[in-house]
């Protein structure tokens, strides 16, 4: 499909008309309509706040949670709205209990403040952290399951993995992980930052106990919007991560997974309720989801990757780049990543592309090399990755 067909959609979204921005995997940028909504909500929390908390919020907030639950295919009783996944990954790491003494298995490749957010609750539950090494470039699916399965043993208590690897967009087989892991009793927690809008996301098929995942990257919600989807088995695990007005439900409060009078459930308020906060961003995930529901879900994700295969057919092999993301369907998406020549200074190059080119573009230094990271969303254009190869062919010859 040609970057014309999609110029109007493109025209509906805030973008700075001075940047590229092939960055999309860190924050993505808002729809007008977004923007308009979470806008129009601050501002009636500003000009009465309790009104606005009291007795708009309660509605709106159940309307945001089935909305969320029907898109991501869970149910609203069983969705912690919060800020951000490394706030619902905290709030498990925190909760559990796993029996000592044992590991905390995860994949070489995950966020580092998740590593360091179980490394500190392993200090403190007497265990240990183990990373397995994901396979380089796999060809299918089972690679990546043959790798975990194979670390996996009798000590292992609970399996970390990213659904999206942040680094390269490696998309993982998720539920064939989680069945693995479930067969020998070992516990399921996954960072699906990328995963809301990325993919097809359906937690009813996935068999895990937790699943974060985040608002503002690819579902063009505002920043401040996250979840934790709780498994079946796992209600009455969670502990509140502060103590607040929720703590104790009001007298006459229903069962614990009813709807309330709070927009909530007895036991997602409990967890969600900090005090007096700013919630508007959550409210306005109708919004989000049916500003893409509108130009097509699908159609948006076939967008992502007709412009993720035009970034790999025009950057391999320029000036030393190599593909770090496997071109299968099955393990892919919106995002490619690939290595730089051995002894590419990232910061500098990254300096390099902002400061010269306005291009936003993920780059990071690994164990195995420098990459840089291509994040295309449905407003991507042609003319915009060109426009990266030709700054990076600049950047090379400048040395």
């Amino acid at each position: 499909m040609a970057d014309t067909d999609w110029a109007g959609a493109r025209e509906q979204m805030l973008l700075d008309p001075t940047v590229v921005n092939l960055n999309t995997g860190s924050g993505g940028p808002l729809p007008r309509r977004v923007f308009e909504r979470v806008t129009a909500l601050r501002g009636r929390l500003a000009h009465e706040p309790m009104d606005f908390l009291l007795r708009d919020v309660p509605p709106l907030l159940w309307r945001a949670r089935e909305s969320l639950a029907a898109y991501v295919g869970s149910e609203p009783h069983r969705l912690v709205l919060t800020t951000n996944v490394t706030a619902a990954v905290n709030l498990v790491a925190s909760s559990l209990r796993p029996a000592a003494p044992g590991e905390i298995l995860m994949s070489d490749h995950e966020y580092t403040p998740m590593r360091w957010c179980w490394e500190r609750m392993a200090r403190e539950r007497g265990l240990t952290v183990r990373t397995f090494r994901l396979p380089d470039m796999p060809r299918d699916p089972q690679e990546i399951v043959d790798a975990a399965v194979a670390a996996m043993n009798a000590r292992t208590r609970v399996l970390f993995f990213s659904h999206v690897v942040s680094s390269t967009g490696l998309v993982l087989p998720a539920a064939e992980l989680c069945e693995e892991a479930r067969k020998r009793s070992v516990l399921t927690m996954i960072d699906g930052a990328h995963a809301p809008a990325f993919t097809a996301l359906d937690l009813a098929a996935l068999p895990c106990d937790f699943y974060a995942g985040s608002g503002h990257k690819w579902l063009l919600a505002p920043t401040g919007v996250g979840f934790l989807h709780i498994g079946a088995d796992h209600t009455r695990t969670l502990r509140p991560p502060q103590v607040s007005w929720a703590y104790r439900p009001p007298a006459g409060s229903g069962p614990p997974d009813e709807r309330d009078r709070f927009g909530s459930t007895p036991r997602l308020r409990r967890l969600e309720c900090e005090g007096t906060r700013d919630i508007c961003p959550w409210l306005t995930l109708p919004e989000a989801i049916g500003f893409q529901a509108e130009l097509g879900h699908d159609r948006i994700r076939s967008r992502m990757r007709e412009m993720t295969e035009y970034a790999r057919q025009r950057l391999t092999g320029w000036y030393g780049l190599e593909p770090a993301t496997p071109a299968s369907a099955e393990l892919s998406g919106g995002m490619v990543a690939f290595r730089l020549p051995g002894g590419t200074d990232a910061d500098g190059l990254r300096r390099c592309l902002w400061e010269r080119f306005r291009i936003e573009s993920a780059v990071a230094e690994r164990p195995d090399g420098t990459l840089i990271r291509v994040s295309t969303h449905f407003y991507t254009t042609e003319a915009e990755i060109d426009f990266l190869a030709e700054a990076l062919k600049d950047a090379q010859d400048r040395g």
